[in-house]
C-alpha cells in the first residue's frame, strides 16, 4: 500500500520508521505546517531526521499530502472533541477520493461516528481504528472477528491514569507527588487532565459503544469521574480489604461508565504501571481479557499497520 501520513508527532513519525517493514510505501507525510511527498516512496530516515533538526518534515504545504498517489490515509493528528476537526475533515476528504482511511485519532469516531460511517457507506475507500482504542491492544479486531458475540465490554484503558494510581498505591505516596513523577519520566502530559480526568478514557470506551451496539454515542453521553479528587486514604482502606482501585471503563447495558473503581488487589483489572487491559463479555466464549501496552509510538503504529495490512485493495478517483 502507498501511506499518506498526517500527524508527525509519537505515532505519525512511528508510522513512517515501521511503515516498510511492513511492506508499505510512505508516499506523503505532513504535519501542521509542512508536508513532504514523493509518488515513488519518501526516505524515512530522511523524513525522521528533518522533523527532529527543524520541526518541519518537508517544504510543502501541509495540503500537498492530499495530492499524493496514496492508497491509506493514516490520520494522527491530535484527538480534538466536538466537532472532531481538522481530522474529521481529512477523514472526509480521503473517502470521497475512494481512499482508505486508518485512524489513530480518536476523534472522528468518538463524536462523529455516524457522519464518519455514512462517508464510507459512500465511498470505495474503508475505515478502520483499532489504534484509537487501546493502543496496540488487538481489541477491535477481536470484536470483529467474534461477530456479534460480545455483549459488554470494561477496562483500564489510560496508561497515565494508571500508572498514578498503582504508585499510589504501592508506595504510599499522594497524588501530586506521583504526578509529578510520572510528567518528568515522560508517563504524564505537561498537561495531564485529558487523562486523570477521565476523557481519554471516556472517549475509547464511546468508540467501543458505537462499535458494539451501532448507534451514535458521543462523550456527552459518558458518565466520566476521575482520579483528580482521590485521597490517597481511599487507596489505603481498599488495601485493607484486599482491593485497590483502578480508572476502569465500561460500556453495558447501552451505557458508557468512566470512574474509579474497587477491584481486587490481585485481580485481573488491577495492572499496574501504564499497561491497559480490556474485559470482553462475550455470549459463547465467556469473559475475554486482552493486556497489553495502550500507548506509545511504535506500539500504537503497530496497530495503525496491521490496520492497513487488512484493507483490500485500494481504488483511486
Amino acid at each position: 500500500m502507498n501511506v499518506a501520513v498526517l500527524g508527525a508527532g509519537a505515532v505519525g513519525t512511528s508510522v513512517v520508521e515501521l511503515a516498510g517493514e511492513y511492506g508499505h510505501d510512505v508516499v506523503a507525510v505532513a504535519d501542521s505546517s509542512s508536508a513532504a511527498v514523493d509518488d515513488d516512496g519518501l526516505d524515512a530516515a530522511a523524513i525522521l531526521e528533518a522533523k527532529r533538526s527543524g520541526g518541519a518534515v518537508g517544504d510543502a504545504a501541509p495540503e500537498a499530502a492530499f495530492d499524493a498517489a496514496y492508497d491509506v490515509l493514516v490520520e494522527a493528528t491530535p484527538t480534538t472533541l466536538g466537532d472532531a476537526e481538522p481530522g474529521f475533515s481529512h477523514v472526509r476528504r480521503a473517502l470521497e477520493a475512494d481512499r482508505h482511511v486508518v485512524l489513530a485519532n480518536k476523534g472522528p469516531v468518538a463524536e462523529r461516528y455516524e457522519d464518519v460511517r455514512a462517508l464510507e457507506a459512500d465511498s470505495a475507500g474503508t475505515v478502520l481504528f483499532e489504534a484509537a482504542v487501546g493502543g496496540a491492544i488487538p481489541v477491535l479486531s477481536t470484536i470483529a472477528d467474534l461477530n456479534g458475540q460480545v455483549t459488554a465490554a470494561r477496562g483500564v484503558l489510560n496508561g497515565t491514569a494508571n500508572f498514578v494510581l498503582s504508585r499510589m498505591a504501592a508506595e504510599g505516596l499522594g497524588y501530586e507527588h506521583v504526578l509529578a513523577e510520572a510528567k518528568d519520566l515522560g508517563v504524564a502530559e505537561a498537561d495531564p487532565s485529558f487523562d486523570v480526568e477521565g476523557t481519554d478514557a471516556a472517549l475509547k470506551c464511546v468508540i467501543l459503544a458505537n462499535v458494539l451496539y451501532q448507534e451514535t454515542y458521543t462523550l456527552e453521553d459518558a458518565e466520566v469521574e476521575g482520579i483528580a479528587d482521590l485521597p490517597g486514604s481511599a487507596l489505603e482502606l481498599a488495601a485493607e480489604d484486599g482491593r485497590t482501585i483502578r480508572l476502569v471503563g465500561e460500556v453495558s447495558d447501552g451505557r458508557v461508565r468512566v470512574g474509579p473503581r474497587l477491584v481486587p488487589e490481585n485481580g485481573t483489572l488491577a495492572v499496574s504501571g501504564t499497561l491497559n487491559i480490556v474485559q470482553l463479555e462475550t455470549t459463547h466464549a465467556g469473559r475475554l481479557n486482552i493486556s497489553g501496552r495502550g500507548a506509545g509510538g511504535p506500539e500504537t503504529a503497530s496497530a495503525v499497520l496491521a490496520d492497513i495490512g487488512r484493507l483490500p485493495p485500494a481504488g483511486r478517483n
